[in-house]
């Protein structure tokens, strides 16, 4: 019997701002108390959980294909920063309204243009890093991430090797929770603001990982749990984003 077909948001009716592919994405979560969570969230957001319990997930995957449209259809590439690895350390969260979507505490990239450009856009916690990402010939990906500038914040290391097992993931209510967020969330200006995110549904793959060093979640003063995360891997998905607005 065939997993019901994902109801995904429709798209915002004004045109989005920002297009791209996210490659060889690996989803890794942790369980961590909601309380922890919600200690480090802005005002304005609630920690969103699943059976009382929220999540911490840490995302490497490759971007490319990034093109920002200017004037109507007109769509253009920026030089050194349409193609690089990126790394995130996530949440997920709700507003009072009942809203939900991701909130990041950290995004890494390997293209300095691109970190200043997504923090002036749209205030995301963007920093830039010494990033790498080889994938030998039996498709285990080699990632490493070594952060250059955090700012305030304690320095922070990724290093793993993982591959997808090339069988398709059960869908669950976890996997839902996890994966299927369409808005972002991000306090700016004094007040929440929320990004819309749109793509297609994602084609998830069961993985497996060897993560050596992953010091992200320390870095915002964060404990994992003793035991291995929730793994699930994607080859590929093209999305498209729209500019933030006040929420609501």
């Amino acid at each position: 019997m065939k997993d019901a077909p994902v109801e995904l948001p429709p798209a915002p009716h004004r045109m989005w701002r920002l297009r791209q592919r996210w490659s060889r994405l690996l989803f890794a979560h942790w369980p961590v108390p909601a309380a922890h969570v919600q200690a480090k969230l802005p005002a304005g957001l609630i920690a969103d959980t699943l059976d009382g319990t929220a999540w911490l997930g840490v995302v490497p995957f490759t971007m490319d294909r990034v093109r920002f449209r200017s004037v109507g259809e007109h769509a253009f590439r920026v030089p050194t920063a349409h193609a690089f690895p990126e790394l995130n350390l996530r949440t997920y969260v709700r507003t009072r309204d009942g809203r939900t979507g991701v909130y990041f505490f950290s995004l890494d990239a390997a293209s300095l243009l691109a970190v200043v450009g997504a923090r002036v856009a749209f205030g995301l916690p963007y920093f830039w890093a010494n990033m790498s990402e080889t994938i030998s010939v039996d498709g285990v990906i080699d990632y490493r991430s070594e952060r250059l500038l955090g700012g305030r914040h304690a320095p922070a290391s990724f290093a793993a090797q993982y591959r997808s097992l090339r069988k398709l993931s059960a869908d669950d209510d976890l996997r839902r929770f996890l994966t299927e967020r369409y808005a972002m969330f991000v306090r700016r200006f004094g007040s929440v603001q929320v990004g819309h995110i749109h793509h297609g549904p994602w084609q998830l793959e069961e993985a497996e990982a060897e993560i050596r060093i992953n010091t992200l979640p320390q870095s915002f003063g964060f404990t994992l749990p003793n035991r291995p995360p929730v793994l699930h891997y994607s080859e590929e998905i093209e999305m498209q984003a729209w500019t933030l607005r006040r929420h609501p």
